[in-house]
């Protein structure tokens, strides 16, 4: 009986199983030596796919941001939904794989999906009526937002643990061990606030922008 056929090494069964180690284990976990084991081949078989570990998180990287939905930028919905929307999406998928993203903090770089968002927004903001300089900072503006969202959870950072917060030292904190276990609820909240606040003032600079155009 023949022996049953390795599945082809392909890159993006590459980068599929370095995105499965990154969520599992975080960055660290990473190696060519640790990939090609999760795979099943050799060590210098991924060298004619990536040169670099580097190499293989951006692409991981890039493979998060094309989860992201565009869509919205492309179906006539006005600029403040266009951006709520995609806001939401964004922080989706990364809150799905919140290891990647302090790869995914340092913009875009060369990644395809990477630039094909940012000129997503920065296009649908031109068509819109925002200068060119405008569009950019809203752009760079939403990137700040939601990242450093996803980079860790509020209401997670605090222990369940009432002792941890007398009342002497603490004493509007009282309910602050409560917080933990309602972790979801209460970023989701807060990041609704916060991008709700976000485009209210944005709403006020576009009609200034609409007076003097």
């Amino acid at each position: 009986m023949a022996r049953p056929r390795k599945p082809l090494l392909s890159t993006d069964r590459i980068v599929e199983t370095a995105r499965a180690l990154v969520d599992a284990e975080g960055l660290a976990a990473v190696s060519t030596r640790r990939l090609a084991a999760e795979l099943g081949v050799s060590g210098p078989s991924l060298y004619n796919h990536f040169r670099t570990k580097d190499e293989i998180l951006e692409a991981v990287a890039d493979s998060v941001s094309g989860q992201v939905d565009l869509t919205m930028f492309q179906d006539g919905r006005d600029w403040r939904t266009a951006l709520h929307d995609w806001a939401v999406s964004y922080r989706a998928a990364l809150r799905d794989h919140p290891n990647i993203v302090p790869v995914l903090a340092r913009g875009p770089g060369r990644r395809p999906a990477g630039l094909r968002l940012a000129d997503a927004v920065y296009g649908a903001m031109v068509a819109a009526g925002w200068p060119p300089a405008q569009a950019t900072s809203i752009g760079a503006l939403m990137r700040y937002f939601v990242t450093g969202s996803a980079l860790g959870s509020f209401a997670g950072g605090f222990v369940d643990d009432a002792s941890a917060y007398d009342p002497a030292d603490y004493p509007h904190l009282q309910q602050a061990h409560l917080l933990a276990e309602q972790q979801e609820k209460i970023d989701e909240r807060a990041f609704e606030t916060g991008l709700t606040a976000l485009l209210d003032g944005l709403a006020g600079q576009y009609e200034q922008v609409r007076r003097t155009a």
